[in-house]
């Protein structure tokens, strides 16, 4: 005995007001639970619909989807982890790795100079202006998007929000920032420390708001090949 179309959508409804949100979950969950119920079938098939979705669902727990949100999550959040990462070598490669050296000799040559604290404030603001810009330009798209497909994907909303945490930890060194002193030069380390630091974040927020984005499409169609559909 097999499921019906009635009854895949009842699963899906099911899943969502489990708090499911996310379209690829809940078709992974939606699965699990179809080929749980047709199992049962096969014993007793005189056991109604609901009953047996209600048996499938226990077997999850006494929290119910909430372990398998969260294993979606984590195994998301590294597969995006490692697009940024991959993303990030190239800037240490031919081309782009002279693009790395100019910015970090103008961070350098900016954070050894007697201006230092004007540097560190005038780059920070710049920066933390345009990631906030960015994360308002990209939560709309997230939101066009949703309207549109009608969907909710983890990975998508995860390469549309993501960036957001990425900058907050930017934006959290505002006091250290505001803090820096002319006497900041006469520790090399220091100097070279704080030039690292500005150059990583600058390359990770940019590929984390810009680069990444742009390639939405192309990331959600590897991972999910019925995203296209």
């Amino acid at each position: 005995m097999k499921l019906s179309e009635q009854h895949i959508q009842d699963l899906y409804a099911f899943t969502r007001n489990h708090f499911v949100e996310h379209y690829d979950l809940q078709t992974e969950l939606v699965d699990h639970l179809a080929n749980d119920i047709e199992s049962m079938w096969q014993e007793k098939p005189e056991l109604e619909f609901e009953t047996a979705r209600d048996r499938a669902f226990k077997k999850f727990g006494v929290f119910g989807f909430m372990e398998a949100i969260e294993q979606k999550q984590k195994a998301m959040n590294k597969r995006y982890m490692s697009y940024l990462f991959k993303e990030l070598i190239q800037w240490f490669k031919v081309p782009q790795i002279l693009t790395t050296i100019s910015l970090f000799c103008m961070y350098y040559l900016a954070f050894s100079s007697n201006h230092v604290s004007v540097f560190a404030v005038f780059f920070y603001l710049i920066i933390s202006a345009w990631c906030i810009y960015k994360s308002v330009q990209l939560n709309r798209q997230f939101r066009r998007r949703k309207e549109i497909s009608n969907k909710k994907w983890l990975l998508e909303e995860m390469i549309f929000k993501q960036a957001g945490g990425i900058s907050f930890l930017f934006l959290s060194q505002f006091y250290n920032v505001f803090n820096i002193t002319e006497e900041f030069v006469n520790n090399s380390y220091a100097v070279i420390g704080l030039t690292l630091i500005f150059t990583l974040l600058t390359l990770v927020n940019f590929i984390s708001f810009k680069l990444i984005p742009d390639k939405a499409e192309e990331l959600l169609n590897e991972t999910y090949p019925e995203f296209s559909l």
